[in-house]
């Protein structure tokens, strides 16, 4: 007897409905192991900054890069957060052309992609400064720090 799978083809060529089952099962594997863990500690401590209330002037506009680069995070952590390790996080500064454009922390987009191989879409973010545009895993320019 033959399966048959429903398969959709979305825009981009991927086929939709076989992705969305594996991503549903690793999801459901991830809750157990390191990475999985240290996702959903980060996505509660996203959603609690959220909850704050907003800047005043001068400042126009927050990148919440967890969102938008969610992709690409979860591969990074996926790839390299495999271990305990010892770490101390005293907070980030994700910088223009950095975190913000690809979600992982202190990387620019050439280092991300070319010598961490992380990979996944990056969506635009609700409000995006006109001088600061997002522009995922294709950013030329580089961090100065």
């Amino acid at each position: 007897m033959e399966e048959s799978t429903a398969v959709t083809v979305t825009e981009s060529g991927t086929v939709a409905e076989e992705e969305e089952e594996e991503e549903k099962e690793e999801e459901e594997d991830d809750k157990d192991d390191l990475a999985g863990r240290f996702l959903q500690l980060e996505q509660e401590q996203s959603a609690s900054l959220q909850a704050l209330p907003p800047f005043g002037d001068p400042v126009s506009h927050v990148y919440h890069p967890l969102d938008y680069a969610w992709e690409p995070h979860c591969d990074f952590v996926r790839r390299y957060c495999r271990t305990p390790k010892r770490v101390l996080f005293l907070g980030m500064n994700p910088g223009p052309f950095g975190m913000a454009q690809t979600g992982v922390p202190f990387g620019e987009a050439w280092h991300v992609r070319e010598w961490l191989r992380v990979v996944g879409g990056v969506k635009k973010p609700p409000s995006e400064h006109p001088k600061r545009p997002v522009l995922g895993l294709t950013c030329r320019r580089a961090e100065v720090s």
